[in-house]
């Protein structure tokens, strides 16, 4: 462990940007996953497991810089001397030996650790918030990643230009800190990905209308206390009015199909939830079905106004896509276990900017999402950088300011979106044939 390797030896000196690191990842947690996943570095390297899981996630702050270029600038060499470099080859071992594994554990122990922190106090009657939904990500289009991640079929002529793989996140609406996520093979769908995520006691998840699964909402509520869903209702739902509580707000009861039962035997016959009836604003959905069923205790129009938040998610994709990818359009690895560490770098990455943010906005008192994505990921990688260049003796002095500096880019309250946004892949109006596909 890289805590022993710099106690046996005065010649290596531990790199100055991981104290930054260290104050959202403390050291223990990496030798712990790295423990656990028995991928520890047992030789005295230049560039050890340790370093690797940092330069990992320095990948996923730098995505405009190479790999080699995020090594030299934020200093991830052991006992390295001026002007010394490593060879690309070794770094790509390096990652090899690594695996993704410790990059996995890593976001899991630092995701479950900080939501639990960031949410407690920004309640909805009693219940944190939180949504579900996909997106997808580009890969290089090689054999080995042709194979694992698929393409996506459009007809049986036509798909898209690269692998994809698709990703579920389970992401606090307060914060828009990422708490779970699975990814894999673009062809699995987005409801199984759910149906893998971790469940939150006291806690209302909102979801969009193609997770209206009764497998994945029935099972959802059972797994813990308190955890309750909102999915807007498909427009060929069919149900039967139980009860009314007031105009537009029900107790309904659907038939859960044969298809779900026969995959899932402990469904039921038919199931109930609480129907609030509300057109969406480009007439694509009459309403949301929910687990809360007490009209005193969540009243109708406040379960139409938080609904709107579910947006929340939708601008932390964008903002990953957009400012921390750089728009870039494809993944940068070129084997399976290299994007599944690519990504599992990038959410930690991301977490890291919302934890900052969040630490931003109680100095200035305002809520996370009134801080600038852009300027807390800015702020981090000058931290990173500085902590490398300067002398130990002034980064406090540098940060301090850095980090006054940044309460200056409060964003002014958001207002209400005038349409609804649709996200869409694009099409190839010409059939793709791949060289890939047998």
């Amino acid at each position: 462990m890289l805590s022993t390797w710099l106690d046996d030896t005065q010649t290596w000196a531990e790199p100055a940007s991981i104290s930054c690191f260290q104050r959202a990842i403390p050291l223990e947690w990496i030798s712990q996953v790295l423990d656990s996943t028995n991928k520890a570095s047992i030789r005295k390297r230049k560039l050890p497991a340790e370093l690797m899981v940092w330069l990992i996630v320095g990948m996923g702050l730098y995505r405009d810089r190479s790999i080699m270029d995020v090594v030299t600038k934020l200093d991830l060499i052991l006992g390295s001397q001026e002007g010394e470099t490593l060879a690309a080859s070794s770094i790509a071992q390096a990652r090899q030996r690594l695996s993704d594994e410790p990059l996995r554990e890593l976001f899991t122990l630092t995701a479950h650790h900080r939501t639990q922190q960031e949410d407690k106090d920004d309640l909805w009657h009693g219940l944190r918030l939180f949504a579900v939904d996909g997106t997808l990500f580009r890969t290089p289009d090689t054999p080995e990643l042709a194979e694992h991640f698929e393409y996506i079929k459009h007809r049986p002529d036509r798909h898209t230009e690269y692998p994809m793989v698709r990703l579920c996140a389970l992401m606090s609406l307060r914060s828009r800190l990422i708490h779970d996520v699975k990814f894999g093979p673009a062809n699995t769908s987005e409801v199984n990905y759910a149906k893998q995520l971790s469940v939150q006691a006291n806690s209302l998840t909102l979801f969009d209308r193609c997770y209206l699964s009764a497998g994945l909402l029935i099972n959802w509520q059972q797994r813990q206390q308190d955890a309750h869903w909102l999915v807007p209702l498909k427009g060929n739902t069919k149900y039967r009015i139980l009860k009314t509580f007031g105009e537009g707000d029900h107790l309904v009861e659907m038939r859960v199909s044969p298809q779900a039962r026969k995959q899932d035997h402990s469904l039921p016959e038919y199931w109930q939830a609480r129907l609030i009836e509300c057109e969406g604003e480009s007439g694509d959905y009459k309403g949301f079905i929910t687990s809360l069923t007490s009209p005193v205790q969540y009243p109708a129009d406040s379960l139409r106004y938080v609904y709107q938040e579910r947006w929340s998610i939708e601008n932390g994709y964008g903002e990953l896509k957009q400012f921390q990818l750089v728009t870039a359009t494809l993944l940068r690895s070129q084997k399976v276990s290299g994007i599944y560490q690519e990504i599992w770098g990038l959410l930690t990455a991301y977490n890291l900017i919302r934890m900052e943010m969040s630490q931003i906005a109680r100095e200035a008192r305002v809520a996370p999402l009134r801080i600038s994505f852009v300027m807390a990921m800015r702020l981090i990688q000058d931290e990173l950088i500085w902590c490398s260049l300067s002398k130990p003796g002034t980064i406090p002095t540098k940060l301090k300011k850095m980090r006054e500096n940044v309460k200056q880019f409060i964003l002014p309250e958001k207002r209400k979106r005038p349409k609804e946004r649709t996200v869409r892949i694009s099409k190839t109006q010409y059939p793709v044939h791949s060289k890939h596909l047998k």
